[in-house]
């Protein structure tokens, strides 16, 4: 079989109509990924907290160009949050079989209000860690429920788009982060800083107050025990009164019980770092922050349009075109830098300069409509439910732990590979590929509860 698996049998169809109780709940649900975003290129930030990190900034003749920011307190700063969050993923699991996915994402959102509070006002680099760590809590709280609320609630047809939602959210808070920096770097008084952290209690205030509004999964009320509740709310969100076909199921189901490649794609190096790099490769101070908002709004537009197609042209179809784009920017990337940029100085020339961009948002734009929400959207649909909180789990930890590693390691990276840093993730870009060929299913237009035996019952690999 092309591409190493069985396709998946005939799959039961569910009536349902897209409700706006539905549509409103996965909205209000997925505002959680607007947390995303970082100030660690702004002068008046790096003064007060990584000191030595700015005196080579200001001092550009003293250091490579790929060396400035190779600070490991900087890097811990960073990767504090997906430390955190992988740790905090295990309780999440916990908390979202057996309190439900609800309780699970205002949990988040009250993780997300405190460590804004506590690096919007931080004095210090312990407390600035410290909420930084909070904010890693809220991460894996929200990443951990936040993926399978909008799976279990969304009609089958529609399933893949509404979960995109996340990931749209996240894109979007990367974008804002990007604005809201290049304006209040301007602010004198080297407060600008602060500003951009506090506004991050705006969508942390949303994700709290929409999850105390939303009702939970019928999956998760039926897993519970909740079986009249479950039925109730499951004819509320499809619209109709018959629903006793898929409520079977779920009880079915019930009865029964009783994502690495992501982050080597180098997305989360390039948008989190994208001023820092901007700079690395010549663009002066404002001109790397304005740089970053078009990766930022391309990242968003993007996204836009995976939720469009995913549910039409598929999973498999929308990642295997992205790695050959992903790649073949990634290898254009290191030939520029590699025989165009000296390490000591700032020359890169305006066209040159112009193609980084251009192929660092061709990048952008692949991983936005395939690696970035389909590495939420395809795990958080492919568990039967007597695994899905613990899968999910799994999902995040993996996710965060090479996260974490990855935002981690990334400047001391580019410090000693160079412009090899992006052949290194093209390699494994390369890898990802193989992966999606001839080891994943498709699993568009299954009903999730029938996942196991209509995807996965029918892999190459068990049957």
């Amino acid at each position: 079989m092309a591409g190493g698996f069985a396709p998946a049998a005939s799959a039961t169809t569910f009536e349902a109509k897209i409700t706006p109780l539905v549509i409103i709940s996965c909205i209000l649900a997925s505002t959680g990924g607007l947390m995303f975003g970082g100030v660690t290129s702004m002068p008046s930030f790096l003064k007060k907290f990584f000191p030595v990190v700015y005196r080579r900034t200001q001092q550009p003749e003293l250091e490579s160009n790929y060396c400035k920011y190779d600070n490991q307190g900087l890097q811990l700063f960073t990767s504090s949050l997906y430390i955190a969050a992988l740790i905090a993923t295990f309780l999440a699991s916990v908390t979202t079989r057996r309190l439900g996915r609800r309780l699970t994402m205002l949990t988040a959102g009250v993780f997300f209000l405190v460590g804004t509070v506590l690096n919007a006002a931080a004095v210090n680099l312990a407390m600035l860690i410290i909420g930084r760590l909070l904010l890693g809590c809220g991460v894996g709280f929200a990443n951990q429920a936040v993926p399978v609320f909008l799976s279990e609630i969304a009609p089958t047809r529609i399933r893949g788009a509404l979960n995109i939602l996340f990931q749209l959210n996240v894109t979007i808070g990367i974008l804002f982060a990007n604005l809201i920096n290049y304006g209040t770097a301007k602010i004198t008084g080297g407060w600008g800083w602060r500003l951009s952290f506090g506004l991050g209690g705006i969508p942390a205030s949303m994700l709290t107050i929409g999850s105390l509004i939303v009702t939970d999964t019928p999956n998760s009320l039926i897993e519970r025990g909740h079986l009249n509740e479950g039925k109730s709310v499951l004819r509320r969100i499809r619209g109709i009164e018959n629903v006793e076909p898929e409520y079977l199921e779920l009880v079915e189901a019930s009865r029964a019980a009783k994502a690495i490649f992501q982050q080597f794609t180098g997305i989360n190096a390039i948008m989190f770092y994208a001023p820092v790099l901007f700079r690395t490769v010549g663009f002066g101070g404002d001109a790397s922050l304005y740089s970053a908002v078009i990766t930022g709004a391309v990242n968003v537009l993007s996204t836009l349009v995976s939720i469009y197609s995913v549910d039409k042209i598929g999973r498999r179809m929308l990642l295997l075109e992205a790695c050959v784009q992903m790649f073949l920017s990634q290898v254009v990337i290191a030939i520029v830098l590699g025989f165009k940029l000296k390490e000591n100085s700032s020359d890169l020339s305006k066209g040159f300069a112009i193609l980084v961009v251009v192929m660092v948002c061709t990048f952008v734009s692949s991983f936005a409509w395939s690696w970035g929400p389909l590495g939420w959207l395809i795990p958080s649909e492919t568990f039967p439910l007597e695994t899905r909180s613990i899968g999910q789990s799994v999902t995040v930890c993996v996710n965060m732990l090479f996260t974490f590693v990855i935002a981690q390691a990334f400047l001391s990276m580019l410090c000693h590979f160079k412009f090899g840093i992006f052949l290194f993730f093209s390699g494994w870009v390369f890898i990802m590929g193989l992966f999606a060929f001839f080891i994943l299913p498709e699993t568009k237009n299954v009903p999730i509860e029938e996942m196991t035996d209509k995807v996965w019952r029918q892999h190459c690999f068990i049957t």
